[in-house]
């Protein structure tokens, strides 16, 4: 203990975090009844790169060393850049060391980036895997921490997916941060924030003409899986129109609505202009009160407490309602991002639906 004890002395070492990791690990390797471990110490500060600590063990009589770089934030950014660190260290340094990379949360992606780099993890949830002389170690937590969550949660809330589906509409282009500003509608800082977190995390990349997305199905992926339904009113209604006199008035409806208001196919009724996959009995629209009250003209509706053939949902975030498309005159859908989120969370069927229509709308080089 002597020795991560001098290192805490040090003014630049953050001190509680850096005691979680070296309690973290010192706590899994004791629970390895072949392991005893020496101690483990920090390295001196000098010009060159040196691991944050060193463990060193003997296992079933024989020395190792473990060489470890702790990390406060294991996006895979930051990461990647201890990884390459660590194998570089042990390559010229300790050959036979075993390189472990520590953070508070290691994601996935992470882990498969070290596993495929040949570096142990750990990080400060429980999740762990570490091999080296016969020594196997795994562990894996499935729930997520809270911070992450909420990292995650505020990277998909209403004024950032605005920048996510504008980026997404044109993934393949460089985007400045101001002209990310206007065409979203979001404040610079807001952007800016955006694109720390798809940095980050590997999504997008900074290029010389600006901000380019390097991984939109794993960030389509992300927001699928933290999707939850919009906030707003859901109404119900029952229509006496049927098959293409629905349709028809729908379209008329919504084509009127472009002038005063919003409204558009969402969901599954979206999805049979974008991207057909199967009829439902019901249809689905976005609008606000303007768009409400020329749907409920055009289709008649009545509301129902059951026994509808129509939902309407008035959100709470008009950016859904700017982010449309409109594959045949009238038919004014939500964009296929928003589609596919929509369907992701509708069931088996709409879990289909969504597949289908990623496979032939969302498709990206990769």
């Amino acid at each position: 203990m002597w020795y991560f004890q001098q290192m805490l002395k040090e003014p630049n070492i953050p001190k509680e975090a850096e005691a979680r990791a070296y309690e973290a690990l010192r706590g899994l390797l004791e629970k390895i009844p072949i392991l005893q471990v020496e101690g483990i110490e920090a390295e001196a500060v000098s010009g060159d790169w040196q691991p944050d600590f060193i463990a060193r063990l003997l296992v079933d009589g024989r020395p190792h060393l473990l060489i470890c770089e702790y990390k406060s934030n294991g996006q895979p950014r930051h990461a990647r850049s201890a990884v390459l660190e660590l194998r570089n260290y042990v390559a010229h340094r300790a050959p036979l060391a075993t390189p472990i990379f520590i953070a508070p949360y290691i994601s996935p992606a992470v882990r498969q980036l070290c596993e495929e780099k040949g570096v142990g993890f750990l990080d400060l949830e429980g999740n762990a895997r570490i091999a080296f002389a016969g020594v196997f170690i795994e562990r894996v937590v499935t729930d997520k921490p809270a911070v992450e969550q909420r990292e995650l949660k505020s990277l998909f809330r209403p004024k950032s997916a605005q920048v996510l589906r504008a980026m997404l509409r044109e993934p393949g282009r460089a985007w400045r941060v101001t002209e990310l500003s206007e065409i979203s509608g979001v404040s610079l800082g807001h952007v800016s924030n955006v694109r720390t977190g798809l940095i980050d995390r590997e999504w997008a990349r900074a290029s010389d003409d600006g901000l380019v997305l390097s991984a939109p199905d794993a960030l389509l992926d992300a927001w699928r899986d933290s999707y939850t339904a919009p906030p707003g009113e859901r109404l119900r209604f029952y229509t006496p129109l049927h098959g293409s006199a629905l349709e028809d008035a729908a379209r008329s409806a919504l084509r009127d609505a472009e002038a005063h208001g919003h409204a558009a196919f969402a969901s599954f009724s979206a999805a049979q202009w974008l991207s057909p996959y199967g009829r439902t009995s019901t249809y689905y629209f976005f609008a606000d009160d303007e768009g409400l009250r020329k749907l409920q003209t055009a289709l008649k509706l009545t509301p129902v407490s059951k026994g509808e053939n129509v939902v309407v949902t008035a959100p709470k975030d008009f950016g859904l309602l700017a982010d449309t498309v409109e594959p045949a005159p009238g038919a004014v859908c939500t964009s296929p991002v928003q589609t596919y989120l929509d369907l992701s969370i509708a069931g088996e069927r709409g879990a289909e639906a969504a597949d289908h229509l990623r496979q032939e709308r969302l498709s990206w080089s990769k």
